[in-house]
Parts: C-alpha cells; sequence; structure tokens
C-alpha cells in the first residue's frame, strides 16, 4: 500500500529537506522511491535515514511539492534526522538496500523508531484533491497541457465543494504554480 507522507532528509552540513512522497509502507519496513537526481535520494544515501511523516496539512504537501519549505522541526530519537513538529505521527528510517537503477531509485529502510504527536483526524475531499494536485504540480514536464488543465478543473470542483480556508489556500498555491511554471514546459 502506498502512504503519501513527507519525507525529511538533511545532507551532510544538516540542511532539512522536506519531500512529499508516496512510500510503501510497513510496520518494519517502509520503501522509498526518490528519483536519483534529487535531494532525498542523494540524502539518504549520505546520511543512510529519513524520517517518514504523517501530517494532515493539505498546505505542506502543497509547499512541499512546488519547493523546499522551512517548518518547525524537533531532532529524531534514533537517526540523524528530523520530525515536523506539526505532524501526526512518524517512522524514523535506517537503510536495509538501495537498488539505484534509473531513474528512480528503490530504498529498503527498516524503521527503528515511531512516534506519534497528535491524533490523526484524516483527509476530507478536498485534502485528497489538493494532494492530487501536488502530484501534477511535480509533473508539469511530464504531462499534457490539456490533461493538467482537465484535472485541476475537476479537482477545483472538490475544493470548492468541501474546503476549509487551509486546502483552499493549498490549492490556489499549486494553480498558481502550474500556470507559472507551464510556460516553461510544453508536453
Amino acid at each position: 500500500m502506498i502512504v503519501e507522507s513527507i519525507v525529511t532528509t538533511i545532507d551532510a552540513d544538516g540542511r532539512v529537506n522536506c519531500a512529499p512522497m508516496g512510500v510503501e509502507w510497513g510496520d518494519e519496513v517502509i520503501v522509498l522511491k526518490p528519483f536519483l537526481e534529487t535531494a532525498t535520494y542523494r540524502n539518504v544515501v549520505a546520511t543512510e535515514a529519513a524520517v517518514v511523516n504523517l501530517i494532515d496539512d493539505a498546505r505542506v504537501f502543497a509547499q512541499a511539492a512546488i519547493s523546499n519549505p522551512e517548518y518547525p522541526t524537533k531532532p529524531a530519537v534514533k537517526v540523524r534526522g528530523v520530525v515536523l513538529a506539526d505532524g501526526c505521527s512518524w517512522r524514523e528510517l535506517t537503510i536495509r538496500s538501495i537498488d539505484s537503477t534509473p531513474p528512480r531509485s528503490r530504498i529498503e529502510m527498516a524503521v527503528v523508531h515511531r512516534g506519534v504527536t497528535r491524533e490523526f483526524i484524516g483527509f476530507n475531499r478536498a485534502r485528497h484533491a489538493v494532494l492530487e494536485a501536488a502530484i501534477y504540480a511535480t509533473r508539469v514536464h511530464l504531462l499534457s497541457r490539456e490533461f493538467i488543465d482537465g484535472e485541476m478543473a475537476r479537482l477545483q470542483v472538490i475544493v470548492d465543494k468541501t474546503a476549509g480556508p487551509e486546502e483552499r489556500e493549498a490549492m490556489a498555491l499549486l494553480t498558481e504554480h502550474i500556470r507559472s511554471t507551464r510556460g516553461s514546459h510544453s508536453p
């Protein structure tokens, strides 16, 4: 099963990277599949650690999809890394194996610690729509303009019907990002 999460890693100098990522979820092993050219991949290889954060704020997914935002963090307990302070729960991971076959790696990671900050209330339809929009925002260079426009219009209807202020803010951020970046990409 793929679970949408925010993966935090740190580089050799201690700088934090936040990346939205669908991970293969397991109780003892979680699989990350970052592309080889990403900071997540480089950081995991360098530090042999990552933290998978489960969070219910759609804005975090939206912002992390299009930039590397800074969020309040706290130190991880068992690995060299950080936990998102506003997350619901997290898993601290260490490398078991890496397959670096291009274009996307497959990194099996052992769960060495888990923690809970607060209850995960769940996602309403608008939060799910924002997650899908965030995925499209990361794939503007891969998908046709017509496809993305159609999907964004469909998702906007869901946001309009079911969103609160946070989801509306996240959707607006992603919509603007797609508008502004697709001029430089033309699949």
